[in-house]
């Protein structure tokens, strides 16, 4: 058997054993909310066969996460609202980007029809199938065959994305508006010689396009109303998720949040840390704030427009 084959073989194996579902959706026993919850990066279930293969520790392979940002959210649920949460990794198959966001340097053969090899993200390494981890260092010690992105893709994107979009369409159809609310967490530093700390928050509506005006405001303003400092868009728009699902338009709205880890988290060990507990109760208030806006939009019952 040839290494490729050997090497897919392993794969579908891994994927079959450690990804049955490929997420989680936490639902609450009456959906009141016409908000969903999302956290794509924070997956920490980690194939045997993926970590063989990588050249970096499991520390390492972990720096990629958004460690614990599901756990954060958990208040969702309570708030009458969905949480739906990948748990496969970031570093293993990122959500937040295009399908087929596939880089060259990685992939033994040509990649498929339509595949985006151009993007910045590609160009920094961190594709669908990301080529680093977020410090910069590579995960893989050679290339991989292009089959096992594809597998992945199959076995994981798609059905991870196929849920998002239906909790999206249910949502939308019981209360004729949504709301997505993607939840990220990035390093306390930007990388470089001269790191620059980083706000506490950093709210991303695709510079104003993938959601009304009010969700951005009503976000700020509950976490400038708890101390912390608020940045929009800068230097986070919002990712795949945001621009995709984003359409005000529509009446389907998008929101990215990413939350500065060393309010919760010791980035070194990445274990939670001792703010960990009243951090979160922050973020139960920060997720209350959202569901209250999100409910003004709510068409009465038995309401009917003028017009009709």
């Amino acid at each position: 058997m040839s290494r490729s084959a050997t090497y897919l073989e392993q794969e579908f194996a891994a994927i079959s054993q450690t990804f049955d579902p490929p997420m989680t959706v936490a639902r609450p026993g009456r959906q009141t909310s016409p908000v969903i919850f999302c956290s794509p990066h924070s997956g920490r279930d980690y194939p045997q066969a993926f970590l063989a293969a990588s050249r970096l520790s499991p520390l390492a392979l972990r720096r990629s996460e958004d460690a614990y940002v599901d756990q954060l959210f958990a208040a969702a649920v309570a708030c009458g609202a969905p949480l739906i949460a990948a748990r496969f990794p970031r570093a293993y198959l990122d959500v937040n980007r295009e399908p087929l966001e596939l880089d060259p340097k990685l992939f033994d053969g040509p990649l498929p029809a339509g595949a985006n090899t151009q993007s910045a993200r590609v160009a920094g390494g961190l594709g669908t199938v990301p080529r680093i981890v977020a410090d910069g260092e590579d995960i893989y010690s050679g290339r991989l065959p292009v089959a096992v992105a594809l597998l992945r893709i199959e076995r994981l994107y798609h059905p991870f994305h196929e849920a998002l979009a239906g909790l999206i369409a249910e949502t939308h159809r019981q209360f004729g508006v949504a709301l997505l609310v993607d939840c990220h967490s990035m390093p306390s530093s930007s990388v470089g010689p001269t790191p620059s700390q980083r706000p506490h928050f950093v709210v991303g509506d695709r510079f104003g396009t993938s959601c009304a005006a009010e969700v951005t405001r009503t976000i700020t303003r509950a976490l400038t109303d708890g101390g912390y400092d608020v940045q929009a868009n800068r230097p986070y728009a919002g990712g795949f998720i945001t621009e995709h699902y984003g359409r005000p338009h529509a009446r389907t709205h998008a929101v990215q949040i990413e939350i500065n880890r060393a309010l919760y988290l010791d980035e070194g060990s990445l274990a939670p840390s001792a703010n960990f507990a009243r951090f979160a109760g922050d973020i139960d208030g920060l997720v209350a704030r959202i569901a209250a806006m999100a409910q003004t939009w709510v068409t009465p019952p038995g309401y009917r427009v003028a017009a009709e």
